[in-house]
């Protein structure tokens, strides 16, 4: 099966202190957001210097879930091979369809319809690890898949988005030039330093509680990310009202779904309870936060488009606390034995 797969060692007091801020995220954001608004509404002309405020911000919560993928180590990924296919065969076709028929449900506006894309087209590589933890999968697993999902995601986004969305107005807000510097900025220095950063952890043991004090900066810093953008895009929020509801059947549809496939998917692979929950937490959350900056980068009248997606993240967040307590009830119980090895099958 190849190398073992990646555990992390951590202080169990760090582990249950991060514990405890991960399980009360939703009302953090929550918090947040209506902070930002209100702070938004109260202060209008202060808008430019939130949003000037929102890109180091950005790069920061990017470093922070960066440092948490093992990227030197993607040939784990392929530990399992059984669950590295059904991984890829759900995130990469089965879920790209489903978006494919969820944008057909949605009104004709351009904005909306490519927040929705982008942010549904994207698994997610650091609270999928989280949910999968604290909803009894194999974090073992989640973390030596993060690293494929994550650069798969960034070479594909590109032709999901030439297919699913072909409107003339694409071509104008994706103007290269407007963008490359956004991509280069905000998603390849923030990698770029995870990597020199893994490189120097691993280089000594003792390093390794640095990257545990970095799991704890996610959650403070997405609060921040979110209360900038709602405080920067206030006026927005208004303009936008009920157009953003909209979006939620296709979110709630999405969230419906995605374990379904993974039960399935667990079933066509013969995958244990363990692995098939983690499975469903790696099709069920998305990487909101990583095509943020492309949307922020969009020009005027393309706003929506980011409020779609951080609306996206809560609608999430809030699934996944329902998938907390119904996956190990329904599709993968918890009273099925799981093997010492998580349910990884045997080639």
């Amino acid at each position: 099966l190849g190398p073992p797969l990646p555990r992390r060692r951590a202080e169990p007091g760090a582990v249950m202190a991060s514990d405890r801020i991960e399980r009360h995220q939703v009302w953090i954001y929550l918090a947040a957001i209506l902070a930002g608004l209100g702070t938004g509404h109260g202060l209008p002309a202060a808008a430019a210097v939130f949003e000037a405020l929102l890109w180091p911000a950005i790069a920061l919560l990017l470093f922070a879930t960066f440092v948490q993928v093992p990227l030197l180590h993607l040939r784990e990924a392929f530990a399992d091979r059984r669950f590295a296919l059904a991984n890829l065969l759900g995130n990469f076709l089965l879920l790209p369809l489903l978006v494919w028929g969820l944008l057909g449900l949605l009104p004709p506006e351009p904005a909306l319809r490519l927040g929705v894309a982008l942010v549904l087209l994207v698994p997610c590589t650091d609270w999928f690890i989280t949910f999968t933890r604290l909803g009894g999968g194999d974090a073992a697993r989640a973390i030596a898949i993060s690293p494929l999902n994550l650069v798969l995601q960034l070479l594909l986004l590109p032709l999901y988005l030439w297919w699913l969305l072909p409107e003339a107005g694409l071509a104008a807000a994706f103007e290269p030039l407007r963008l490359l510097p956004a991509a280069a900025a905000l998603l390849g220095l923030p990698l770029l330093a995870a990597l020199l950063a893994e490189r120097w952890i691993e280089a000594r043991p003792e390093r390794v509680s640095l990257r545990v004090l970095l799991a704890a900066w996610p959650v403070p810093l997405l609060a921040l990310v979110v209360f900038l953008i709602a405080a920067a895009q206030a006026d927005a929020v208004r303009g936008a009202g009920m157009a953003l509801l909209a979006v939620l059947p296709a979110f709630l549809g999405f969230l419906l779904a995605a374990p379904l496939l993974a039960w399935g998917l667990a079933r066509l692979f013969g995958l244990g309870p363990a692995a098939g929950r983690t499975l469903a937490y790696g099709l069920g959350t998305r990487n909101s936060f990583v095509v943020l900056p492309f949307a922020l980068a969009l020009p005027a009248g393309w706003e929506a488009s980011a409020l779609v997606i951080v609306l996206q993240s809560l609608v999430e967040l809030l699934g996944m606390l329902l998938y907390l307590w119904g996956l190990p009830r329904w599709g993968f119980p918890a009273t099925q034995a799981t093997p010492p090895d998580g349910g990884r099958p045997r080639p």
